[in-house]
């Protein structure tokens, strides 16, 4: 049963559908919305707008940004870097980014395989990938330590020995199941210095 007119109920269900925010938490943040409308839903609704037309998928390494190349790619302290880190999703490259693992340059698979989801290597931007390895003295594989983040991690291993490039993973400091877009930098940063070959 609706309690509110058609447009405030469709953003309920909208924002409910974000990560984080079931129905009773949508309806809060609606609520709030709603009281200071000239103050915060105006320039959301504005800031949103604005977002539509600019963000777009970084063509080099797969980052969301306003521009392609994305700020990570064009920033002129990463040029000379060896060290490329793969991760399964922009969460996890803004993650390293905040715990300030260093002038790297990222690849952004755009999830795992999941035979089970029906997600296999063409659904990832494995290819792209293989192309960009051998400018790169190292790979670090920083996928999450799931069965699916590991089982990518042993494929993509596989595709890549041919290259001769030194591959890594992330030191086992990470939890066995945790997702790098939850975990404390401080954590982050060091099972970056930790990675172990594969």
């Amino acid at each position: 049963m609706a309690t509110a007119g058609p447009e405030i109920e469709q953003l309920i269900l909208l924002l409910a559908r974000l990560p984080g925010l079931g129905p009773r938490s949508a309806r809060r943040a609606v609520l709030q919305l709603i009281k200071k409308k000239d103050s915060l839903m105006v320039p959301l609704a504005a800031a949103l707008e604005r977002a539509v037309e600019a963000v777009t998928v970084c063509e080099v390494c797969g980052n969301v940004d306003t521009r392609s190349p994305c700020h990570v790619c064009a920033d002129p302290r990463r040029a000379g870097s060896g060290l490329l880190i793969v991760v399964e999703d922009v969460a996890d490259l803004w993650a390293l980014e905040r715990a300030g693992v260093g002038a790297v340059k990222y690849h952004v698979l755009g999830g795992v395989l999941s035979p089970l989801d029906g997600i296999g290597p063409d659904d990832l931007s494995i290819d792209a990938l293989l192309k960009r390895a051998p400018e790169f003295e190292e790979i670090v594989l920083a996928v999450n330590a799931t069965v699916e983040g590991q089982t990518t991690a042993h494929y993509i291993t596989d595709r890549l020995a041919p290259s001769g490039v030194r591959i890594t993973r992330l030191a086992h400091g990470v939890p066995v199941g945790g997702e790098l877009d939850y975990l404390d930098e401080g954590t982050l940063s060091q099972a970056l210095k930790a990675r172990t070959r594969i």
